[in-house]
């Protein structure tokens, strides 16, 4: 469906489709209740779920429950002067490579298909303490390892735009819950791309903070140097909540780091000083489907209008960075699951695409994973110059819109480009750097499919990246529009 023919919204759609900050004021006056604002995404979840694949768990009673332990505090706390979180009796989901503790956590794999931790992972601990109801664990590409959200075990996530398309992966249905009302946010990881794509191809918002911004202990590991945990959303405003909930030092991740968290959510309310965005020069903005290229051009020249400069940079090392990590990507995820005792010894039990790329890091010669390193220092000192005279880099999130489910390769421009190669390209230069990426709704295709804009920042510099991304929404707000399934 284009978003020119969505009708008027329900009463209900306009609940599961509401912004975090919306939920909690209408939490706070009691004009619904946390009980019946989770019975309502049950209730969505029961009726699309089935064509959607979103969920592979779906937690009704634990979800319930803390419902009813947040309207007992809401009440408790009516009238009195104090605050309370933002998250208070909001209903969330958690990408299932997040452990949860007594909630199986199968990481999309047949391995781990009755796994049950006996602890939460940092984010989700924090999370639960902020007050939000935990309505389920979302299907991803197995072991986090794949682009497009498809899985040999439990099915693809399907995008809510067109059934027929794919979801983007691996935070696949953490973004289809959002995009279909069966959630009001979610939180996943990104290793190259994995937050952002599926945002982009589902039309949410979608954050990769930092490399050690947010704790990654307790999350299924792909490849520890990429690994980034971060919020999936309906607005830059509950991004920056999220963010600022589960960002932090934690003890038991050693790669977390110490540094102050900010205050995302009131940075938003300041004014904006004008801006710079970079253009690259290379790569980004090469091989792009002509639609995905109309959205992304006049979202630019939408923040131009509105005081944005635009510079060329040059980032010579962006092509060169797409190998390095590759390489680097397949010597890590095979060592992860060598350690685990996953692979060879269970080979069997994989499906076939995932066991193929677990095996291939045994031809990744040493020489080559070291190498990969020195081409990150280059990239990186690139990013630096560049931010000298920049905010943030400017570029589509993906070159492409949504692919048809199963489809291997796919038409830019006369090129046969295949689908993964496509997809992850835009995105892994913000792992491979650790840099903070976000992926923003931009406009959509003529057949109705999202497009998404993507920014980078410097490092631990998401305020700027949030503010950016904020001034752009604000005046062009696609969150108007959603798919009916």
């Amino acid at each position: 469906m284009t978003p020119e023919e969505s009708p008027k919204e329900s009463l209900e759609e306009s609940l599961a489709f509401a912004t975090i900050e919306e939920l909690a004021a209408l939490l706070a006056k009691r004009k619904i209740s946390p009980v019946e604002l989770t019975e309502l995404f049950l209730r969505r979840i029961e009726r699309q779920n089935p064509a959607l694949n979103a969920f592979l768990t779906v937690t009704g009673e634990h979800a319930l429950a803390s419902a009813r332990r947040a309207e007992k505090q809401l009440l408790a706390r009516r009238g009195s002067r104090g605050t309370h979180s933002p998250l208070l009796g909001i209903p969330l989901s958690l990408k299932d490579n997040i452990w949860t503790r007594g909630i199986r956590s199968t990481a999309g794999s047949k391995i781990l298909r009755d796994f049950i931790p006996s602890e939460d992972a940092t984010v989700a601990r924090r999370l639960a303490r902020a007050g939000a109801v935990l309505i389920g664990k979302t299907n991803m590409n197995e072991f986090a390892y794949g682009i497009t959200g498809g899985n040999a075990h439990y099915g693809p996530a399907h995008n809510p735009w067109a059934l027929d398309r794919i979801s983007g992966g691996s935070s696949a249905g953490s973004a289809v819950a959002i995009a279909a009302g069966l959630c009001a946010a979610s939180v996943g990881t990104d290793t190259g791309g994995s937050i952002r794509v599926p945002s982009a191809f589902c039309g949410t918002v979608g954050l990769k903070p930092t490399f050690g911004r947010v704790s990654v202990f307790g999350t299924m590991p792909l490849s520890p140097p990429f690994d980034h945990v971060g919020p999936l959303a309906r607005s830059v405003a509950d991004a920056a909540i999220l963010l600022g909930l589960i960002a932090g030092r934690d003890p038991l991740d050693p790669a977390c780091s110490a540094k102050p968290v900010e205050d995302y959510r009131g940075a938003l309310r300041k004014p904006l000083r004008k801006f710079i965005l970079g253009r690259p020069r290379e790569h980004f903005w090469e091989t792009v489907d002509a639609e995905v290229r109309r959205a992304t051009e006049a979202a630019v020249r939408d923040m131009e209008k509105r005081g944005a400069v635009v510079r060329e940079v040059s980032l010579p090392h962006l092509k060169e960075s797409l190998d390095a990590a590759t390489e680097i990507s397949l010597a890590e995820a095979l060592h992860v699951h060598e350690a685990a005792g996953y692979f060879p010894a269970r080979a069997g039990e994989y499906g076939e695409e995932v066991r193929q790329r677990i095996d291939a890091g045994r031809n990744v010669p040493a020489h080559r994973y070291l190498a990969g390193f020195d081409v990150r220092k280059r990239l990186l000192a690139e990013f630096d110059t560049a931010f000298r005279d920049v905010d943030a880099v400017v570029a589509p999130t993906v070159p492409v819109p949504a692919p048809l489910i199963g489809a291997e390769s796919i038409q830019i421009d006369g090129e046969t480009i295949g689908v993964r190669s496509a997809i992850v390209g835009h995105c892994r230069p913000a792992n491979f750097t650790g840099l903070p990426a976000i992926s923003i709704p931009c406009g959509f295709t003529r057949n109705g499919l999202p497009v998404g804009l993507q920014l980078i920042g410097r490092a631990f510099d998401e305020v700027s990246l949030l503010r950016i991304a904020f001034s752009y929404e604000r005046a062009n707000d696609w969150r108007a529009w959603h798919p009916r399934v």
